[in-house]
């Protein structure tokens, strides 16, 4: 039978399953691969550049990065770590839908090298530049139960968060 992608609801931030770091995936199933291409939907729906598993209550360590001009280049990854980071950095606004309406300015090395599996299971490793290193570290972060806003300065995430809970992005 074949898998339909279907667009997944996200957890509202502060659920705490956003706040958990995620096992590794066994292995690479066509089960795996129906929940990348749902991933993949809820991703392009938003529209955004990436997503992790955590962020539609997919507790693996499983995300998705698209940021193509035309999109559909979407990089699948399960258990991705990052081997290797420039010591240059870039500043990127970075927004989540788990907290619709905000956005802070985070600073991330400009290039990273990450080690994978990729969607015939095979270990891969890929030099990821600019915008798309940007966001296959926040789906890293994701995996490991941090918030892009996690990277904020004590102060500034304490007047980040109040900000969210005013507007009521936060339940």
């Amino acid at each position: 039978m074949t898998h339909i992608p279907t667009e997944r609801p996200f957890l509202p931030y502060p659920d705490k399953r956003l706040k958990t770091a995620v096992p590794p995936v066994a292995e690479i199933t066509d089960e795996i691969r129906n929940i990348w291409a749902d991933m993949v939907e809820t991703m392009d729906a938003m529209p955004g550049y990436g997503l992790a598993g955590p962020q539609i209550g997919v507790m693996q360590q499983l995300a998705v990065v698209d940021c193509s001009d035309e999109r559909g280049k979407a990089v699948l990854l399960a258990n991705p770590e990052v081997l290797h980071a420039s010591a240059q950095l870039r500043e990127h606004e970075e927004a989540s839908p788990n907290l619709p309406g905000m956005s802070a300015a985070i600073s991330r090395p400009r290039a990273v090298t990450v080690r994978f599996l990729n969607v015939n299971g095979e270990i891969e490793e890929r030099d990821f530049v600019g915008l798309w290193a940007t966001s296959v570290q926040h789906q890293i972060d994701h995996l490991n139960g941090k918030m892009y806003f996690d990277h904020l300065k004590p102060v500034k995430r304490q007047m980040f968060l109040k900000k969210a809970k005013k507007i009521g992005a936060m339940k």
